[in-house]
């Protein structure tokens, strides 16, 4: 061996493997060669080991918010399985440090046991910690991007081991540097997060302020806000259960939509037919973010339509669902009648959330490509 050269990583490669089982959604074909990473060493090996074969490489965590293309993927899935958690305690905060390749929930479980805000409304998303800063996901008040310090990463294009911090992130609503204009060029290790020690609960969210003055004490903890996070999208199919088929999905399929004000108020006015019922909430700059879950129903797609093998959630529009024997083309094709309907009626595009492996870009629906 060259000195100074990385090792080879034949011995653990994996040939023909399905992905459908390494997924939320169960669809999809079969990874040419798939390379499971437990040790951060190896991601620059298998990154070296694609590219001289001139393969597409795909970093899989916990395969959540993926659909695969029923041909399956033609390169190398690199699984990121890097465990390990760290703390650090301050006065005022605590600095945790998570193995990207650890469950998210066990994160969230961990520091809500400890007493240390800031995690506890991200409660019950299925799904792996390196995955979380490229969605910047968000749920119920909160967003990952609140809490991130700094993401340790290796740069596909280098080979280096970088560390970005959370400034450089790029994060936005359901967005990064990392899904952005920096796609599929980092690949994620570890995530640094600061949390708060004794901090006050995020309670801001109406369904959560509904179920905590129902059910909760006077002055809710954050083990309440979490055991009430779970309940609620345990409540709406939100909970991966193998009993439950609503949890066959990859959540919510798409983001609700960001509109300026001068769009909401036309909306309002010429395209719903009860526009005082239009779900709108203030957001970041100025804009409203609409209730995609609305906008899907208003569009004549109830919970527990069904459209073959696919269909939505009984429990909540928002989730594509596969009702058994699903096909990824099935749940395309309904994504794509779902985006129409609702652009048509409402001059609102509905964007998808789930990251597409496997197809051409040019070819899905909805692609501006």
């Amino acid at each position: 061996m060259v000195a100074g050269a990385r090792p080879g990583i034949k011995p653990l490669l994996r040939e023909q493997v399905p992905l459908a089982p390494f997924t939320t959604l169960g669809v999809g074909g079969p990874a040419r060669f798939v390379i499971e990473a437990t040790d951060p060493d190896l991601v620059p090996r298998a990154i070296d080991w694609a590219a001289a074969r001139q393969l597409p490489l795909f970093v899989l965590g916990g395969g959540s918010n993926i659909v695969v293309a029923d041909s399956g993927f033609d390169g190398l899935v690199l699984r990121i399985a890097v465990k390990g958690l760290d703390t650090s305690e301050e006065s005022d905060r605590v600095t945790v440090s998570a193995g990207a390749g650890e469950e998210w929930d066990d994160l969230v479980s961990f520091s809500v046991e400890r007493g240390w805000a800031g995690l506890e409304c991200l409660s019950g998303i299925p799904g792996t910690v390196g995955g979380t800063p490229v969605q910047n996901v968000g749920a119920y008040g909160q967003e990952v991007g609140e809490t991130i310090a700094s993401v340790a990463a290796v740069d596909r294009a280098t080979g280096q081991v970088v560390d970005i911090d959370r400034s450089a992130c790029e994060f936005g609503y359901r967005t990064s540097r990392f899904k952005g204009r920096d796609r599929d060029r980092f690949v994620i290790t570890s995530v640094r997060y600061h949390l708060r020690p004794n901090g006050r609960p995020t309670i801001i969210y109406p369904d959560v302020r509904s179920y905590l003055a129902r059910c909760g004490p006077p002055a809710p903890s954050i083990a309440d806000v979490r055991a009430a996070v779970i309940a609620i999208r345990r409540r709406k199919g939100m909970i991966v259960d193998p009993e439950d088929a609503d949890s066959r999905s990859v959540g919510s399929f798409f983001v609700n939509p960001l509109v300026t004000r001068d769009e909401l108020d036309r909306l309002l006015r010429t395209r719903a037919r009860t526009p005082d019922t239009v779900p709108a909430f203030p957001a970041a700059g100025g804009f409203f973010k609409l209730s995609a879950a609305w906008l899907i129903e208003a569009a004549g797609f109830p919970r527990g339509y069904a459209a073959g093998n696919v269909g939505l959630s009984t429990r909540h529009a928002m989730a594509i669902v596969n009702r058994g024997g699903a096909t990824a083309a099935e749940v395309v094709g309904l994504a794509a009648e779902i985006v129409a309907r609702v652009g048509d009626l409402f001059d609102v595009e509905l964007r998808p959330e789930p990251v597409f492996v496997g197809f051409d870009p040019g070819t899905l629906p909805w692609s501006r490509e």
